[in-house]
């Protein structure tokens, strides 16, 4: 049988089994497949789509840039440098996947791949002007102007195209099975469903009829999930092999260890489970990064720091600075600085109330505050001091507690987290992940999002977080 699965909760086994099998005889889908057509072409023309349209906002960004500085949008030094920076765009843009199944159906994600892309090729293009000594005859208003208006070009063309596309193709640009064999599986959206036994599929059918009837039914298949028996997946295994797809094996009992990665040794499967703290080449170019970032920032960011210091001191009895106790780095306990927004009587040192939206122990002034993230501008110390980085895993008040238990016993996880300094920011922060901790969710989300940043971590993904973060600063979440 095969059935394309709109919902992420549907049963299988039982009623829909049996119902399969009466199904499952549609000799149309054994002759030419479960899927009609291949979506690698629909995937093509919209990179190629997407390719266009990130050119275009390039050459439009300069031309605006031209049309300020010199009242003509095709004035030689606007184009030529748009010319000069698009080849480096898109070489960073390919190495950073901004055109890739990932991008299309995620598109914030495209656009921020994209912009990251932008910004790096524009850096490398004042390097290579530098060295040449020909910075001195571009006009750096042409040049700024240009660099903001592509990027916000792109960003806008990108949204638009992205949402249209997306809601075309309702969001699906890969052709998924998911392969049943006597275990239970819940398909994502717009996975097609086969069950092997209806179909008179057998791992161990070692002949050539067997490898062709399952070659015909995955035609234009990209991706198969097998759901199979522990006793039968390595049969299985080595018959998708031979389909030339990717193919991915559901393994549910190791769900209890909560891996992060899998890996061989020495021709062996092993599982990761927990990863060791940074190498020193990779702190001190973390630490470089932010002395780099957090120095200029409390420099720049000094006015809004003073101004919120003597709003403070106006508008409310006690102290400007709010010290809390928190897990640091190794779970470590450090005091994290942040501009008071409670009155002095009802600040909760120890955190075990979350705060909630229209908190009455926030001032006027405090709940500004929070909902700017100016509260969170002290922590710059912080980092500057060495207790924290600008990007790690947020930390947490000593009493916080999901649903009434403290996090760590909500998640036992939670320890893993200490293996980097805590951050300003976070992989979690930037997907959403903030405000007050209500349900358990709530902190498991969190931890597996640090845990995901420290076995993936990279400069760049610090240097992507610490970027994203600035369109976060205003959340929802933020009270």
């Amino acid at each position: 049988m095969a059935t394309r699965a709109e919902e992420a909760d549907y049963p299988f086994g039982g009623a829909a089994t049996a119902r399969a099998a009466v199904e499952a005889s549609d000799p149309f889908i054994l002759r030419q497949g479960v899927f009609a057509n291949s979506k690698e072409r629909l995937r093509v023309q919209v990179y190629a789509a997407l390719l266009a349209l990130d050119l275009a906002s390039i050459l439009l960004g300069f031309a605006m840039a031209s049309m300020i500085r010199f009242r003509d949008p095709v004035a030689g030094p606007g184009i030529d440098l748009a010319f000069a920076l698009a080849p480096v765009f898109v070489v960073l843009a390919f190495s950073r996947k901004a055109y890739s199944i990932e991008a299309l159906s995620a598109p914030r994600q495209g656009i921020h791949r994209a912009q990251t892309a932008l910004a790096t090729a524009a850096v490398a293009l004042l390097i290579m002007l530098f060295y040449t000594k020909t910075a001195g005859s571009v006009s750096r208003l042409v040049f700024g102007i240009g660099v903001v208006g592509a990027g916000v070009c792109l960003t806008l063309a990108r949204h638009v195209f992205g949402q249209a596309i997306g809601r075309r193709h309702n969001w699906n640009f890969v052709n998924e099975v998911l392969l049943v064999d006597g275990a239970t599986a819940h398909p994502d959206h717009g996975q097609i469903v086969v069950f092997a036994g209806a179909h008179g599929l057998s791992p161990e059918a070692n002949d050539p009829l067997a490898f062709d009837r399952l070659g015909r039914l995955l035609a234009n298949c990209d991706r198969v999930i097998l759901a199979a028996r522990p006793d039968r997946r390595g049969a299985w295994a080595a018959m998708l092999k031979c389909a030339g797809i990717s193919v991915e094996l559901l393994t549910p009992e190791l769900d209890a260890l909560r891996p992060l990665q899998l890996r061989s040794l020495g021709g062996s499967s092993a599982v990761l489970v927990a990863v060791g703290p940074l190498g020193l080449r990779d702190r001190l170019t973390k630490r470089l990064l932010d002395l780099s970032i957090a120095v200029p920032a409390l420099v720049l960011l000094a006015p809004i720091m003073v101004a919120a210091a003597i709003a403070i001191k106006l508008t409310s009895a006690g102290p400007i600075l709010f010290r809390q106790k928190r897990v640091g780095e190794s779970n470590r306990i450090f005091s994290v600085l942040k501009f008071r927004t409670m009155r002095i009587d009802d600040c909760d040192v120890a955190g075990g109330r979350s705060t909630v939206r229209e908190d009455e122990r926030v001032t006027p002034i405090g709940r500004l505050l929070r909902r700017t993230s100016v509260d969170e501008l002290p922590q710059l110390l912080n980092v500057v001091l060495g207790s924290m980085s600008l990007v790690g895993p947020r930390p947490h008040a000593l009493a916080s507690t999901a649903e009434d238990e403290l996090f760590w016993h909500v998640d036992d996880r939670y320890w893993e987290r200490g293996k980097v300094k805590p951050g300003i920011t976070g992989l979690a922060q930037v997907r959403g992940l903030r405000g007050p901790t209500m349900t358990r969710s709530d902190i498991t989300n969190r931890v597996q999002a640090d845990l995901e940043y420290l076995s993936g971590w990279t400069i760049w993904r610090d240097i992507g977080i610490v970027i994203r973060t600035l369109t976060v600063l205003v959340h929802q979440n933020a009270f």
